[in-house]
């Protein structure tokens, strides 16, 4: 850790942005500019759908925390612009930002680095959508492949649901997957500065870990420790930080993952850019091993090295 707050500099922590999860990122941000604060860090909020990033060095900043997410902010395009500014940021860097926020291209990297991941297609109409389902079966998933926090993802159960579940991925991203549905637990495994933390399992009511449930009830049971044998822990939690590895990804991420009856599991994605909520994961995580939310947020700045 840094020896005191001012080896920090001025920290802008980038918030809101211009995407679907506009809302969740400020909620994300309020807790981390709060944390901050708390431990003596010269802070303050920078909203890029507000202020231009461009006037950033106007501010002095010594760096940035980002906890933007989605498009413009967990893609890869706000480090990029960050790098060209000179202002380090936390997380990970353009290229694995990139990869990371493009599930396609996540599912490709992992099934050639021998990361278990669920079968999938691209599809550009409803027709192509109800060919991947003759292959794929039922139930199928259908998600807008650069998106996340659930939004635009629905679970189709039979043909006639096929349409919508089309449409309303696609009216939000012209690349529609559609995946197997794997049944089994609920399973997420953080990565802070290269060490998996604890898994934690989500036991969402219906099965629905969808964006209301993530963020706005308290329905949810979250478990830490996940109840998993020790002995497949490890082994999840070292594919984990392969599936991190292989896209390039550094200092801390989130990878979601279903482990089914028969001890197999798949990893659905990787965050790069993990909430930050009352409800989120990866600070449920770092409390099992004795690390505090303040503490946390201290040691994303720490390891952050871009720009």
């Amino acid at each position: 850790m840094a020896q005191s707050a001012r080896d920090f500099g001025k920290v802008a922590v980038l918030m809101g942005g211009s995407s679907a999860e506009r809302e969740i990122s400020l909620i994300s941000g309020r807790a981390v500019l709060a944390a901050l604060l708390s431990k003596g860090v010269d802070a303050f909020a920078f909203d890029p759908a507000e202020t231009p990033l461009w006037e950033l060095p106007a501010h002095r900043v010594g760096r940035a925390f980002l906890i933007l997410h989605g498009r413009q902010g967990e893609d890869g395009v706000v480090q990029g612009a960050l790098e060209m500014l000179g202002i380090p940021y936390t997380g990970s860097g353009v290229m694995a930002s990139a990869l990371s926020m493009d599930k396609v291209r996540t599912k490709m990297l992992w099934s050639a680095a021998g990361v278990p991941t669920p079968h999938w297609r691209v599809v550009s109409s409803a027709a192509e959508l109800s060919e991947a389902a003759d292959v794929l079966g039922f139930p199928l998933v259908v998600k807008p492949a650069h998106e996340g926090s659930s939004i635009g993802v629905t679970v189709v159960r039979r043909a006639s649901e096929l349409d919508a579940a089309f449409e309303e991925a696609y009216r939000r991203d012209g690349v529609v997957l559609a995946e197997e549905f794997v049944e089994g637990q609920e399973l997420t495994a953080a990565i802070l500065d290269d060490r998996a933390l604890p898994l934690v399992r989500i036991e969402a009511p219906q099965g629905r870990y969808d964006y209301a449930n993530k963020y706005f009830t308290d329905d949810v049971k979250y478990h830490c420790p996940a109840g998993i044998e020790s002995a497949k822990e490890a082994e999840i939690l070292q594919m984990a930080q392969r599936a991190f590895e292989v896209l390039g990804c550094t200092a801390w991420g989130r990878s979601d993952l279903i482990l089914r009856a028969d001890g197999r599991f798949a990893f659905l994605e990787m965050n790069t850019a993990p909430g930050m909520t009352g409800h989120s994961l990866v600070p449920m995580a770092a409390r099992a091993v004795g690390i505090g939310f303040e503490e946390l947020v201290l040691a994303i700045l720490e390891a952050s090295a871009h720009g």
